[in-house]
């Protein structure tokens, strides 16, 4: 094989790899809705609300959150909050567009309270997963 073809090949290889990088960056919006893929562990819990839903998971004693709007893509005011029974909770605050979060608390087997908030709606769950 000459070096022509070899450069050619390597160019395709890169080009490749590039455009395949581009996809990773270009999907917040809709994909997160769908899979969530930002907290480690199994759902738990969906605590919906009129304007999103707060997304809990929970992995080897680590209890972590996520707000997500029910109309991603408009910067709004969100939040999300987890509090481990006896510790202060940890908070993601702002104007976002997409989501708040994520959150994670090692809790161990002591209960949670989370807070999720889009706009003027908000949802607490109280107590859980004791």
């Amino acid at each position: 094989m000459g070096s022509g073809a070899m450069r050619r090949r390597l160019a395709l290889g890169v080009a490749v790899l590039a455009a395949s990088g581009a996809l990773v960056l270009v999907a917040p919006g809709g994909a997160l809705a769908a899979s969530d893929g930002l907290c480690a562990g199994r759902k738990v819990k969906t605590l919906p609300f009129a304007t999103g839903a707060v997304h809990v998971y929970k992995r080897n004693g680590y209890v972590c959150a996520v707000t997500l709007p029910t109309q991603p893509g408009t910067k709004r005011t969100m939040s999300v909050s987890v509090q481990a029974r006896g510790n202060r909770p940890v908070v993601d605050e702002g104007r976002f567009a997409y989501r708040a979060g994520p959150v994670t608390v090692h809790a161990g087997h002591r209960c949670v309270w989370v807070k999720g908030a889009v706009a003027r709606d908000s949802v607490s769950s109280g107590w859980i997963l004791c």
